[in-house]
């Protein structure tokens, strides 16, 4: 078994890392089904208990994928998984993206969709992608809490809100968890969101605690992205900007070779020393990955390392946003 960690004062204890299916499914390139499924299956049987992912996930192929593999997986692996998902993005045909839907009728909608493709009957943390600007975040939370008292979610989170809108979902209902992008490049919520939530009682879920593979030590300067690749539009991943975000890991890697470990190893080690309420998320796609990432739990980092890891990769160095101009301006923790 793997050490746990609680979301919160009012959620479930998880896994100290959960998974992040989104890769098997969308926005990664082509995924290998079968090596997902394997991965899927290796990370339960490890002692993972927390699979994350979302209803527009391949437009609801990562759901069904996590059903076929809760669903082929040893009774009692399947009975400690925990689902965590988030809903509301609107798509098209072609893959766009058109905004975001937090109205009550809308979020119950999305709800009966999941439970159908995940082949469950409740889903564990249910949370809105982004905040509809358009709807008061205290009607979703209260939507998703009325989905609570009916017996079909057992936990309400939230995704990339600020403080303020910590603050007003919260006075609504109980909060489980804040999913946010956090990493050794991705600071942003160190400074209003990590201590409100903190102040709250509310777990944070890291995503993105590898910037998409950009702090792995996998990621090469020459490397070429698939169509379809999220990473070709991304600003960290463009030009000299890549150049100088892989200075900083070449940095990290001295740091690593030093202790004996991986660069990924050491990146999320370094999320999990930020706190017994912090719960990495690893977007692992590969029975390979997921077993470096796990090595992360067996990673001490005393002083001297995390003051070495801070040389290396100062807060506020990474060059580039974390998301493309029009993907930013949806983030209600960018505001």
């Amino acid at each position: 078994m793997l050490p746990t960690r609680p979301l919160g004062t009012t959620g479930p204890a998880v896994s100290a890392l959960g998974l992040g299916c989104m890769g098997m499914s969308a926005l990664y390139g082509e995924a290998d089904r079968a090596e997902s499924l394997a991965t899927l299956h290796a990370a339960l049987e490890a002692g993972v208990t927390l699979l994350d992912t979302g209803d527009f996930y391949g437009m609801g192929h990562n759901e069904l994928l996590i059903g076929e593999a809760l669903r082929t997986a040893p009774a009692a692996l399947r009975e400690r998984a925990l689902t965590s998902v988030k809903f509301g993005a609107l798509r098209t045909v072609e893959g766009g993206f058109t905004g975001y839907d937090g109205r009550p009728a809308a979020v119950k909608n999305f709800a009966a969709y999941s439970l159908q493709r995940l082949g469950t009957d409740h889903i564990d943390v249910y949370r809105i992608a982004r905040v509809d600007p358009d709807v008061p975040i205290e009607e979703t939370v209260g939507a998703i809490a009325e989905l609570v008292e009916a017996g079909h979610v057992r936990h309400i989170g939230l995704s990339e809100v600020g403080a303020d809108t910590l603050r007003r979902a919260a006075a609504v209902a109980p909060i489980a968890d804040l999913q946010i992008e956090y990493s050794l490049v991705s600071r942003g919520i160190e400074e209003k969101i990590l201590p409100a939530a903190r102040e709250l009682g509310i777990g944070v879920t890291a995503y993105g605690v590898l910037s998409r593979g950009l702090i792995s030590g996998h990621f090469t300067r020459d490397r070429a992205l698939a169509p379809g690749d999220f990473r070709g539009m991304s600003p960290r991943f463009q030009g000299e900007n890549l150049h100088r975000n892989l200075d900083l890991v070449d940095r990290l890697r001295a740091v690593a070779e030093a202790k004996g470990v991986s660069v990924a190893q050491t990146a999320i080690a370094w999320v999990l020393a930020q706190g017994d309420d912090i719960v990495p998320l690893v977007g692992a796609r590969t029975r390979a990955r997921l077993t470096e990432a796990l090595g992360a739990l067996d990673v001490t980092l005393d002083a001297a390392d995390l003051a070495a890891i801070e040389e290396a990769v100062p807060a506020g160095a990474a060059a580039g946003e974390r998301y493309p101009a029009a993907q930013m301006a949806h983030l209600d923790s960018e505001h």
